[in-house]
Formats: C-alpha cells, structure tokens, sequence
C-alpha cells in the first residue's frame, strides 16, 4: 500500500510540475522573444533591411514603442497574429503608420506585454519610433472599455491618433472575449 500511495504522490507532483511548466512557458517565451527582437531592430535601424529576430520568424520588427512611466519598452512586429502577439505587440497593418494622418492601431497580448496598459494613465508619455530613427511623441488622452467591434473613431483630416489595444478584463481566464481596453493617445 506505501507504494502505491508513493506512485500517487509521485504522478500529482509531476502533474502539478507539468502545469506550472506549461504555465511559465507563455511569459518565459514572451520575455525571451523581445530581447532577440532587440537584436533584430538594432539590426534593423542599422539599414539591414526586414531582419527576422530567429532564422524560421515569419514576423520582423517595425516599431519600438516606450512607455516611459511605466518603464516598459517594446518591439512592435508586423503581425497581429495570435501566434506572432505571443512574441510582442503588433502593428495592424490595416492601420497607418506614425507621423500619417489616420489612425494607427497596436496590439497585444492582455497577459504578457500589455498587461503594462492597465497602469496606463490619462497624460502619460508614449514613444514610437520607426526603422529610420524618427521618434514620434503621444500623450495618452484617455482609456476605454470598448466591445471588440466598436473601437471606431471619427478623426478630422490631417489629424493622427495612436491606439494601444488588448483584450479585456486583464485577469481574464479565456482567450479573447467580446471587449477591448483601448489606449487613444495624441501626438505632442
């Protein structure tokens, strides 16, 4: 019987080790993914064009994005794929791009990256730079709770608007769900 109860105890443990594993691996991977995306975007804003951050990435860096007071910095990739958002936040390419007049839109991840969005304050700093250089500067206006379809915003022309986009609630349990927590940040 004292075997037994040792082979139980044995399975649960490993089942629990199994489970905790499976459970760091998503933000273990996220983490490690940015600093090879750092290699890549330095890479990048040397003049190599399109570097891929591993030689099988199907995905390349972009943007950079800061969040001064939040102390967080991003690599922003050219997919918004659930598979590439694993990595790090990703530009919609449906969007603009900064310094053009419209909108542009990146997302990410609520438990990974952006779990960052919810210390997010009206009038905080964010910094987006591009492949050339040039930074672009936004003051955060304001924070929103939107359902997933209903992120549209009416912009008069020539003006330019940064939206910061993730899944909501953060604390979430499943994957996706009908609402959206938005950043809108203006250029300063």
């Amino acid at each position: 019987m004292k075997a037994d109860v040792r082979i139980g105890v044995l399975l649960v443990a490993a089942a629990g080790l199994a489970v905790l594993a499976w459970g760091l691996w998503i933000p273990a991977k996220a983490f490690l993914a940015q600093h090879l995306m750092q290699a890549a975007w330095q890479r990048t804003i040397d003049g190599q064009v399109q570097q891929q951050p591993w030689p099988w990435a199907d995905i390349t860096p972009v943007l950079q994005l800061t969040l001064p007071n939040q102390h967080q910095s991003f690599i922003v990739l050219d997919n918004v794929s659930g598979e590439a958002l694993a990595f790090g936040p990703g530009h919609v390419p449906t969007s603009g791009l900064p310094g053009v007049a419209g909108i542009t839109v990146v997302g990410g991840h609520r438990d990974t990256h952006f779990l960052v969005l919810r210390e997010i304050e009206p009038g905080d700093p964010v910094i987006v730079e591009t492949p050339d250089g040039q930074q672009f500067r936004y003051a955060v206006r304001e924070t929103a709770i939107r359902d997933y379809d209903d992120v549209q915003m009416n912009l008069g022309e020539g003006q330019h608007v940064l939206i910061l986009a993730t899944c909501y609630p953060f604390d979430a349990m499943v994957p996706g769900g009908p609402k959206r927590f938005i950043v809108i940040a203006d250029p300063i």
